[in-house]
């Protein structure tokens, strides 16, 4: 594990230390700096969708900023990333986040799911409904009605692979090696699906075409904006 640690540090330290301007003939552009993250965030036409990690071009800044915030202040865990950005200001990390915002992203084909009509109807009705009953909103009430995310905090669904999906779903509900202790907003809502409609969502979405853009933060009920204080309030100055 130490080995492994050492060679992730290696490959990274044009991006830690990079705050420091050090005399060079190399470029050092922030294209230059941030090619460290391309290693495992591969670009749009290398991409596996089958892959863990997922991708970050084109995300939200003010979500991406919060998530590298949360790898650095110990509210997330996973110790290549905690490593690399133990160090790093918020300043640095916000410039990043608002880099990869901006960067376009072709999204994979959809892929066929194997999921039965009932299931189906039961995945559809949690995106777009929700279920009162287990204080649980719509998908789309967060995530915005197209599934592709709220600027400038919250991500979209759509083009993700079923390996990060399934993933980050048992990290919300169990604890996880890329899940901190503390609890967020889907967390709580994980928590309340059953492992059947975990496993119906994650083969559903990788298999919905991707249309529209990211939504606006007015698009927001009072009621999710309370529910996620946290999330919103620590993207706060945040535009992208």
């Amino acid at each position: 594990m130490k080995f492994s640690v050492l060679i992730l540090l290696s490959m990274f330290s044009g991006l830690a230390g990079a705050a420091e301007s050090m005399p060079s003939e190399k470029p050092d552009t922030l294209d230059d700096r941030v090619k460290a993250c391309i290693i495992c965030h591969r670009d749009a036409d290398k991409i596996n969708r089958d892959a863990y990690f997922p991708r970050i071009a084109g995300k939200p800044a003010g979500y991406l900023y919060n998530q590298l915030r949360n790898f650095r202040d110990g509210k997330r865990y996973y110790q290549p990333m905690a490593i690399l950005l133990e160090n790093m200001s918020d300043e640095y990390m916000l410039e990043i986040a608002q880099y990869f915002a901006s960067l376009p992203y072709t999204y994979p084909e959809p892929v066929v799911h194997t999921l039965s009509s009932a299931e189906v109807r039961s995945v559809e009705t949690l995106i777009n409904s929700g279920d009162p009953a287990r204080d649980l909103p719509a998908c789309s009430a967060c995530h915005g009605e197209a599934l592709m995310g709220v600027r400038p905090y919250i991500p979209g669904l759509l083009g993700l692979p079923h390996a990060y999906l399934a993933a980050q779903f048992g990290g919300w509900r169990n604890g996880g090696i890329m899940r901190g202790q503390t609890p967020d907003c889907m967390s709580k809502i994980a928590k309340k699906l059953t492992q059947e409609e975990v496993n119906a969502i994650a083969l559903w979405l990788p298999g919905q075409p991707v249309s529209g853009q990211l939504a606006g933060a007015d698009v927001l009920t009072p009621e999710l904006v309370q529910r996620c204080q946290s999330i919103l309030s620590e993207s706060e100055g945040v535009t992208q």
